[in-house]
C-alpha cells in the first residue's frame, strides 16, 4: 500500500464527523445475562459450554453480518472455535475488533469477558446498517485463558495467522478484553508501578487504553481520537510489552505478526478483584459506563 493512500485511509477513518451511537445498556445485559445462562461454565475442559456460548454469538452475529462463520481448530485432538462476522467485505484494508468468550476455570466470568464478548455483539448491532469504509472483522475468541495463554493454541493466534499466511492487509486490531467494571471509591485502582498513581490517580473511575512502544500508526491515531473524543473518563497508557498487563490479551498474538493492535480495558486485576474468582458476576458490572465505551469506539471507528 502506498503512503498516499495509507494517509487517505487515516483521513477517511479518524477526521469524518462524530456519529451519535446509541449503545443500549439494557442489551448489554440481556447479553451477558444469555452467556452467563447459556450452559455450564465455559472453560477449556467443558467443550459442550463453549459451543453453547459459541452458538448464541454466531445466531446474534447472523442478525448483521455479511458473512458469519467457525473458525474451527483443534488443541489435542479437541475441536475449538472462534466465531468470525465479515461486514463490507469487498473493502481491501480490515479492521479487526474481538474478544474472548472462554473462562478461566468455576466462575462466570462477567467482567472477564461476557462484558467484552456483550461489546461485540452490540457493536454488531450498531454497524448493520452504516456505510462502512472498511472491512471489518469481528472476532470472538476461544481458549483465551490458561492454560493455553501465551500459547500457539490461543483462538486469537489462530485467527492472526490465518490473517497473516492469506496476507490480508491489516489495518489494525482492538481487543475489548474487561471493559465493565468501574469504581469511584479511593484506593480502588492499583497499578503494575506504584509510581502511576501519582499520573493516572487511585480510583478506578476510568477506560484504559493500552499499547506498546512501537504501537503502530493504526493504534497510535485510534488512541489519539479516542481519547480527544471520549465521554467516559479516558486514559491511554504505553509501555514494554514485558510490564506486567500490557499483554494479557488478545492483542499480544497480533503483534505477534507484525500487526498493529491496542487494548480497551477497565484494566483487569489492576481494579477488579472479582477477576478469575466466583464473584465475577453480573452484579458487579456498570452498564451505563460500559455503554459509553461502545459509544466511544463507534465514534471514532465510524
Amino acid at each position: 500500500m502506498s503512503k498516499n493512500n495509507f494517509v487517505f485511509i487515516l483521513l477517511t477513518l479518524f477526521l469524518s464527523s462524530p456519529v451519535e451511537s446509541q449503545t443500549d445498556t439494557n442489551t448489554l445485559k440481556n447479553h451477558i445475562s444469555a452467556i452467563l445462562n447459556t450452559s455450564d461454565y465455559r472453560h477449556f475442559m467443558n467443550t459442550p459450554a463453549l459451543n453453547d456460548v459459541s452458538e448464541y454469538i454466531y445466531n446474534e452475529l447472523s442478525k448483521s453480518a455479511d458473512l458469519v462463520y467457525y473458525q474451527e481448530f483443534k488443541v489435542n485432538n479437541q475441536s475449538y472455535r472462534n466465531v468470525v462476522a465479515i461486514y463490507n467485505g469487498d473493502s481491501p484494508e480490515t479492521i479487526v475488533i474481538g474478544a474472548h468468550y472462554d473462562v478461566c476455570g468455576m466462575q462466570n466470568g462477567a467482567d472477564d469477558n461476557a462484558s467484552g464478548v456483550a461489546g461485540l455483539l452490540e457493536i454488531a448491532r450498531q454497524i448493520k446498517d452504516v456505510p462502512l469504509t472498511h472491512r471489518i472483522e469481528l472476532v470472538a475468541y476461544t481458549l483465551e485463558e490458561p492454560p493455553f495463554f501465551r500459547t500457539e493454541n490461543m483462538g486469537s493466534y489462530v485467527h492472526a495467522k490465518s490473517l497473516s499466511d492469506a496476507t490480508q492487509p491489516l489495518l489494525g486490531m482492538i481487543s475489548l478484553e474487561m471493559i465493565g467494571y468501574f469504581s469511584d471509591a479511593k484506593r480502588s485502582q492499583d497499578y503494575p508501578l506504584g509510581i502511576l498513581k501519582l499520573i493516572y490517580g487511585n480510583k478506578g473511575n476510568f477506560i484504559t487504553l493500552v499499547n506498546k512502544f512501537g504501537k503502530g500508526k493504526f493504534a497510535a491515531h485510534f488512541t489519539r481520537k479516542f481519547k480527544q473524543t471520549a465521554k467516559i473518563r479516558t486514559k491511554r497508557f504505553t509501555g514494554p510489552k514485558l510490564l506486567p498487563g500490557v499483554d494479557f490479551s488478545d492483542h499480544l498474538n497480533y503483534w505477534s505478526f507484525g500487526y498493529s493492535a491496542l487494548m480497551i480495558t477497565d484494566t483487569a486485576f489492576y481494579r477488579n478483584k472479582n477477576y478469575h474468582m466466583a464473584t465475577d458476576t453480573i452484579e458487579t458490572l456498570d452498564f451505563r459506563r460500559m455503554a459509553m465505551v461502545i459509544d466511544d469506539l463507534l465514534r471514532v471507528l465510524l
